[in-house]
């Protein structure tokens, strides 16, 4: 932020028009549009996928994740806003924010879709954020290039533990219990046989 500039503040996430999403990162207001419909696809694929390790997807009480499109995090004087996040549950049993509209709690898991307008802002601000708040791993997925990278939180910075690109299957942390189709996550390509449909 500018030297001598106010800090914004959430009046001025109210204040954006409709269709953008306002996140306030060290006191300054990133505002950015919806997400194109690569990107929308490959967040409602991938909570589609993750079906089985959420609270659904359980059949013993209290295990599995609570996992959440587009929650709204206040951590801090930070308001963020990922494409998925996700609370363990042997961690948090109940979720402290049920009756609230966005969690003060950091999650466990983070999942940011890039774009060309929000890439920067995800790796370079958003991340630093994240391992600031404890949140053990972060995903960053790129319907650009069809790629999945895969990062660890250590005590200094973050450890990328894989990058995955294509159609193929994969066991991706924290996950790594799952076989992930990343050919689900992609829009179809011109003149491309259609993948099949993701399943719980």
């Amino acid at each position: 932020m500018g030297k001598g500039k106010k800090p914004a503040t959430y009046e001025d996430i109210e204040a954006l028009p409709v269709g953008w999403v306002g996140e306030l990162l060290g006191d300054e207001l990133v505002a950015s549009p919806r997400p194109a419909m690569p990107h929308a696809r490959v967040a409602w694929a991938l909570s589609v996928l993750l079906g089985p390790a959420s609270d659904l997807g359980q059949q013993e009480p209290g295990g599995g994740w609570w996992i959440l499109y587009e929650p709204e995090l206040h951590l801090g004087r930070d308001v963020l806003v990922p494409d998925l996040a996700g609370w363990r549950r042997d961690r948090m049993p109940v979720p402290p924010f049920m009756d609230e509209p966005f969690s003060k709690v950091a999650p466990d898991w983070v999942c940011e879709v890039l774009s060309p307008s929000t890439e920067n802002v995800d790796r370079k601000r958003k991340l630093p954020l994240y391992h600031r708040e404890g949140v053990s791993h972060v995903w960053l997925i790129d319907p650009s290039v069809r790629t999945l990278e895969v990062y660890r939180r250590r005590t200094r910075g973050w450890l990328r533990v894989a990058q995955y690109s294509g159609d193929g299957v994969v066991l991706a942390e924290p996950f790594d219990a799952l076989s992930l189709t990343l050919g689900s996550l992609w829009w179809p390509r011109a003149g491309a046989a259609r993948a099949p449909a993701p399943s719980p």
